[in-house]
């Protein structure tokens, strides 16, 4: 198989609403394109487009590639453009290897996950809260699946711990209307807000809240704490340094891992793309998927597209974050969940982390987090 020539499809939103997270994940996958050309004869031709946040187009351009004969598409950031998609690949017998953070609650047979698991992030963020905010909550988040689905996983396992949610609020994607909830939350005063919104909403959120707070003599960072599942080094850049800093994040990867492979990695994609940054989790999981399909190509005795997902299962990459590899019964990856926290300076500082991989439960079977706290600062994480 390695001589031959492997049409490889990329779905990834470059422009649009959160059109610098899919640059990240963009970088990531031709980082790995390059050291896999550098070290196999593997050829892989690389067919791109960006749908630009677009669900329409997300499913006109899966479907072109597709009808010509692409059976590997790596890409989406959001769950409904996976939704979307998920009957097309089902239809022509394609994989979607998906590298994005997610809600959970699917396993498919036509796509491999590379990114967390509601396991891995939503349940780490519960218990450190718990243990470092208090026990009471706001949640507010972009009016689609990604939201609706977190919140309720988060709401569920929160409440089960003794914590309470205090209200919930959805704003439609790419609006920027947050003064009410921003008024609402300092009326309900909770001990942390629990964000999931994403893009634009997002970065005008942080901002808003930040500049309404720094007006009434409020410490934001330490009162009223904002924590995601979904934010990220490119978050960062565009929320701006003014509101960037003493923002929690609950995530696997952060470019301040200290792994050796992780510093070749921080090395390389800083050198290769001096404008954008520091690497994010996306555009690890990007780079994880890219090389699992290639590994599982090279290995195949066969180009039939489900052999091939299922030969990814015999390989363990040592990626930047750590040891990852896959679970047969889901195609969810094993990864080490992380609490980071943001500094003004565009990265995060880890908080806390897990001992080793954790097993991916998408369904929420287990309520164990094989979690482990590390030491944090006499000063307290919530300090500035």
């Amino acid at each position: 198989m390695a001589s031959s020539v492997h049409r490889i499809g990329v779905l990834l939103s470059t422009t649009g609403s959160y059109g610098r997270v899919g640059r990240s994940m963009q970088n990531g996958l031709q980082l790995a394109a390059s050291e896999i050309a550098a070290t196999t004869e593997l050829q892989l031709q690389f067919e791109c487009a960006d749908p630009a946040g677009d669900n329409l187009r997300y499913c006109l351009e899966a479907e072109r590639m597709l009808r010509s004969g692409i059976r590997h598409i790596i890409g989406c950031y959001t769950s409904s453009s996976r939704k979307e998609l998920l009957p097309l690949f089902e239809r022509y017998g394609a994989v979607l290897w998906y590298p994005a953070h997610y809600e959970g609650f699917e396993s498919s047979d036509n796509v491999v996950y590379t990114g967390t698991a509601p396991n891995h992030h939503m349940y780490p963020l519960v218990e450190f809260m718990l243990g470092n905010a208090g026990t009471t909550a706001y949640c507010i988040g972009s009016d689609y699946i990604w939201a609706w689905e977190s919140n309720r996983v988060f709401r569920e396992e929160f409440s089960r711990r003794g914590g309470r949610v205090l209200h919930e609020s959805y704003i439609p994607i790419d609006g920027t209307d947050m003064d009410e909830c921003i008024e609402q939350i300092l009326q309900l005063q909770p001990d942390f807000v629990c964000n999931s919104l994403i893009g634009h909403s997002s970065y005008h959120f942080f901002r808003k809240f930040r500049a309404v707070c720094e007006q009434r003599n409020i410490a934001q960072s330490t009162r009223f704490p904002v924590v995601s599942c979904n934010l990220s080094e490119a978050d960062l850049m565009e929320i701006g340094p003014q509101a960037s800093d003493g923002h929690l994040s609950s995530s696997v990867y952060f470019s301040s891992v200290e792994t050796s492979e992780n510093g070749i990695f921080v090395q390389k994609y800083c050198r290769t793309y001096p404008s954008d940054g520091l690497p994010t989790v996306e555009a690890e999981a990007t780079y994880i998927a890219t090389h699992l399909l290639a590994a599982a190509l090279l290995s195949s005795a066969s180009d039939d597209v489900m052999t091939v997902r299922r030969a990814a299962l015999q390989h363990h990459l040592w990626a930047p974050q750590g040891e990852v590899f896959l679970d047969p019964l889901t195609y969810h990856a094993y990864l080490t969940p992380r609490m980071g926290r943001s500094t003004a300076q565009g990265s995060f500082e880890i908080v806390a982390q897990a001992l080793r991989p954790v097993r991916p439960d998408p369904y929420l079977v287990s309520s164990t987090t094989e979690w482990m706290l590390l030491p944090i600062e006499d000063s307290g994480v919530l300090q500035t």
